[in-house]
């Protein structure tokens, strides 16, 4: 057995799945609900090395995770490519919809497909892997990849509409307050600013019409001069009000993501920016997603039609921090840019995120962190922003350590669920405010 002299096989795989508070944020398909799944993964090897992993908890994954985990025991940590085929051959298809008509809305991420689940669940497992592995040979992950070409990771500052609370109360508190209006989001913008050092803005749009979120982006231009900025209003938007948007907001936008839904639709907004570039003599805009273009199979259309110009890598999509460094490399080759997209998240994920990015030369754009919104973490100490970057750990593994009390307890509170919650639902969740919600066909505008 590979590893095995080592003391690189797997003896133990521990799944925790939790719930973690997340505040009131608005997109397009709803709210946030009070509490969202994620789940952690943890391994064991016969030496005693332990690694952490972390990835969605929705029923969907939790349910590849299960019959995944116990197929691993016997392998070696260093056996990663053998994962996805013996994920293929174990987990059969997940509970619930797929296909062409299912859409992701938990990864938010177009299509919910059988495949794209297991990469989901990969993710969690690769991670955990070669953090056993770091720490049972003294390295950081980032080493265990070739290498960090940067000891520090930037991050952009995530703003969001939002209420001041959750419907009824429910859910934990904060000191927020509400962001509706484009004060509230340069409001928000500030705090950021100032408690983490971010210099580069993010607003999740797709909420209020897009007259509204263009003042929005404008005041913080004007609070913000030479900032890069970006809107994301996951496909919200016609053709045409992609269009107008972007030619609105050409010269204070570093980019637009996901204006429109789906490859076809940004390939026809993407041509008519060049033609209005060609025509002006200023640069295009460049069209960012972490939509259309989330597994390798998409890639080939997507660069073919020139639909995007930035694709956001997200490790939980891909299936991995090795598949992300492929994905860079691809898009290198291509003339393609690339960030990092997030989803709620903990510590955990955070930390795989930097050690990543720290790795990819190719990364061209601060990258996105819903962490500051979480208040929850399983980590014995909370992983810091510093000029808006978080420093690249060179400890063993991913440089983290488990709160096994604070992990207990966001699994009880798991347990104590009656499964409400056990699904991300923003449409659900904006039923408790407005009890006729559907969340609104795109195009929305």
């Amino acid at each position: 057995m590979t590893g095995a002299r080592h003391g690189l096989t797997l003896t133990e795989v521990r799944l925790t799945p939790v719930l973690v508070a997340d505040p009131p944020l608005l997109n397009t398909q709803g709210v946030h609900q009070p509490y969202t799944p994620r789940l952690i993964i943890e391994v064991t090897t016969e030496s005693g090395a332990t690694g952490l992993g972390e990835t969605y908890g929705d029923t969907a994954y939790l349910a590849l995770a299960q019959s995944l985990a116990g197929a691993l025991i016997g392998r070696s940590v260093t056996d990663l490519n053998g994962l996805p085929e013996l994920a293929a051959e174990v987990c059969g298809d997940p509970p619930g919809a797929t296909g062409a008509g299912a859409v992701d809305v938990g990864g938010l991420r177009g299509v919910r497909t059988a495949g794209k689940l297991r990469l989901s669940v990969l993710s969690g497992f690769e991670v955990a892997c070669l953090d056993a592995w770091g720490r049972a040979t003294g390295l950081p992950v980032h080493a265990l990849l070739g290498g960090k070409v940067r000891d520090r990771v930037e991050f952009s500052a995530y703003l969001f509409y939002r209420w001041a609370e959750h419907p009824g109360g429910h859910g934990e508190h904060d000191d927020w307050g509400a962001a509706l209006d484009p004060a509230g989001v340069v409001a928000q913008a500030r705090r950021f600013a100032d408690t983490h050092g971010f210099t580069s803005f993010k607003l999740k749009g797709g909420v209020f019409p897009p007259d509204e979120e263009i003042a929005a982006v404008r005041a913080l231009a004007a609070e913000f001069p030479g900032r890069p900025l970006r809107l994301d209003p996951n496909g919200a938007w016609s053709v045409p009000t992609s269009c107008r948007v972007a030619d609105e907001l050409a010269d204070v936008l570093e980019y637009l993501e996901d204006p429109t839904s789906g490859t076809a639709g940004m390939a026809e907004v993407a041509a008519a920016l060049r033609g209005a570039a060609a025509t002006s003599g200023r640069a295009g805009l460049p069209l960012a997603t972490n939509m259309c273009v989330t597994t390798f199979d998409e890639i080939a259309e997507a660069f073919a039609r020139d639909a995007v110009q930035i694709v956001l890598a997200d490790h939980h999509y891909w299936g991995g921090l090795r598949n992300t460094r492929e994905l860079a490399a691809v898009c290198r080759t291509f003339g393609v840019g690339l960030s990092m997209h997030s989803n709620t998240h903990l510590g955990i994920s955070l930390a795989a995120m930097t050690q990543v990015a720290a790795t990819v030369p190719h990364l061209d754009h601060a990258c996105d962190s819903h962490y500051p919104w979480q208040t929850e973490d399983v980590l014995t100490e909370r992983i810091g922003f510093r000029d808006g970057r978080v420093d690249v750990s060179d400890a063993p593994g991913l440089g983290i350590t488990l709160d096994r009390d604070r992990l207990a307890a966001l699994h009880r509170r798991w347990q104590a669920d009656d499964g409400g919650l056990r699904d991300r639902d923003d449409e659900a969740a904006m039923r408790h405010a407005d009890p006729g919600w559907v969340t609104p066909a795109t195009p929305r505008w």
